[in-house]
């Protein structure tokens, strides 16, 4: 974005974007992105002949800076506290200037239905909405949440990736060059663990048999055997890096560069959007169901994925139970017609 002389103006970088505000004394207002335009002009003589109102102490952007600050999201886990921001920036982007003590049960909920299309996307803004109403009590800003128990949507379960769609996965890697979409399945399939994880594991953390891995999500301390196919992948692959996914000497390429990778393939092979929709997290329960498929017990698929809580666990054996006891019983049925 390009400087200017006129006065009042702060320019403020978040990210890879800079915001232009107009600043003084009490009036503080965000102006339109193209300076250019008629429409920045318009704001800014606005806010410099007075007739801009002066923001409003209780705004959504004192409150974002607040909650920022506060021991609540400093003791959260960085990815964790990445994927607030990404929703708390969105909110200020649309609401900065707005006072926040006016929202309604109503607005949430309207919130929550605009982005329907992705249900998961919209839980947890309906999430971060109401833990930015828990910090504005705290504040004594507003006297109660009025975000608590909205009902979530439901999208349904994510899946693990049929078998085809594995193949036709590896196939449009192959196809295409998409090396970082491969290497990012491989490992994920390979060790059960979250593309975040994925993302951090660096050279260090494999000895050649064992991934050493500190899960973000759970703080659990976890080493991984890794597969014989999985191995031979990790030893044919160039190092370029202190980390397995590495964007330069030091630093890991980031989950959303990943995410980007493995969705331009995921469009590739029909399984991007619609009935047949298939995510990056499926991989983490392939694995899982494969363990399970091949007679796991409970304590065994937790020592690979992780998972702090058996219940998970279960549903993945007892779906591979279900298999397994329907096809011997389908079996038994035909021997049983054979045999009379």
């Amino acid at each position: 974005m390009k400087k200017t002389s006129l006065p009042y103006l702060q320019f403020v970088k978040r990210g890879q974007r800079t915001y232009v505000y107009f600043r003084k004394g009490s009036v503080r207002r965000r102006l339109p992105d193209n300076m250019d335009s008629k429409e920045f002009s318009d704001a800014y003589w606005d806010c410099r002949s007075g007739k801009a109102k002066a923001q409003s102490r209780h705004s959504w952007n004192d409150l974002i800076i607040s909650y920022y600050k506060s021991p609540g999201f400093a003791k959260l886990a960085d990815g964790t506290k990445a994927n607030y921001r990404r929703h708390c920036e969105e909110i200020r982007e649309k609401n900065g200037s707005k006072d926040m003590r006016t929202l309604r049960r109503k607005h949430a909920i309207d919130a929550r239905d605009k982005l329907a299309a992705s249900w998961s996307k919209a839980n947890e803004r309906v999430a971060v909405l109401s833990m930015l109403c828990r910090h504005a009590v705290d504040l004594e800003w507003i006297d109660r949440n009025p975000v608590i128990n909205i009902e979530k949507l439901k999208g349904g379960e994510y899946q693990p990736w049929p078998e085809e769609k594995l193949r036709a996965f590896e196939i449009y890697c192959e196809k295409t060059g998409n090396s970082l979409a491969r290497t990012a399945y491989e490992i994920a399939v390979g060790t059960g663990q979250r593309i975040g994880d994925c993302c951090a594991m660096t050279w260090d953390d494999f000895d050649g048999e064992f991934m050493n891995v500190v899960q973000e999500k759970t703080g659990a301390k976890i080493s991984v055997y890794c597969p014989q196919r999985l191995r031979d992948y990790l030893a044919n692959l160039p190092k370029r890096g202190r980390h397995i996914l590495a964007r330069n000497l030091t630093q890991p390429i980031g989950k959303r560069a990943v995410q980007k990778a493995v969705e331009d393939v995921r469009d590739g092979i029909g399984v991007l959007s619609g009935k047949g929709r298939l995510v990056i997290h499926g991989w983490r329960y392939t694995a899982a169901v494969r363990l399970a498929e091949a007679g796991c017990s409970d304590a065994e698929i937790q020592s690979v994925t992780g998972h702090r809580t058996l219940a998970m666990v279960q549903k993945y054996r007892g779906a591979a139970n279900q298999k397994r006891t329907s096809r011997q019983a389908q079996t038994r049925v035909e021997q049983n017609r054979n045999g009379s």
